[in-house]
């Protein structure tokens, strides 16, 4: 069941990211934020999770791309879903409903920066109509010291 992010998940949520965090192809990012600092820089509106059996296993959330009012309908895009629950779904499921929801409150671009050897987070957004529109090569290092790219892509809402 989808459902809005509460506050209260956030032990859950961050658990999940701290995954993401270990596989090394999920995020640049090296430690878990805080929840205050997380919460400053996602959009409350767009914050979901996806819980079955009364236990959040997995979430998705959108951030703003610039501070620049012209650019208020561009967001980034975050998805994370638990080890033990991917293959079933819940990523789809997650990302078809932000899509929805976010096109109902005026966001009109949705964007994502992938680590390129992320095969499977590639394969989900072009699943749910993202199309790649480039790539930035050498842009930072993994945590293992190796250089990756990301792959861009984006939702367009029509």
């Amino acid at each position: 069941m989808i459902r809005k992010m509460l506050d209260t998940d956030w032990t859950r949520v961050a658990d999940i990211y701290k995954q993401g965090l270990d596989s090394g192809i999920a995020t640049f990012n090296t430690e878990c934020p805080s929840f205050e600092e997380w919460d400053k820089s996602h959009i409350k509106e767009c914050r979901y999770v996806y819980e079955e059996d009364g236990m959040v296993v997995g979430w998705i959330s959108i951030s703003p791309t610039s501070s620049r009012c012209v650019y208020k309908g561009a967001v980034e895009m975050s998805v994370y879903i638990d080890s033990a629950h991917k293959g079933k779904g819940i990523g789809t499921a997650l990302v078809n409903h932000l899509i929805s929801e976010s096109q109902k409150l005026g966001y009109w671009s949705i964007y994502s920066a992938i680590i390129s050897v992320n095969k499977a987070s590639i394969a989900l957004h072009k699943k749910c109509g993202f199309r790649e529109i480039g790539y930035r090569e050498r842009i930072a290092k993994d945590k293992f010291g190796d250089w990756q790219n990301t792959t861009l892509m984006e939702y367009r809402a029509s």
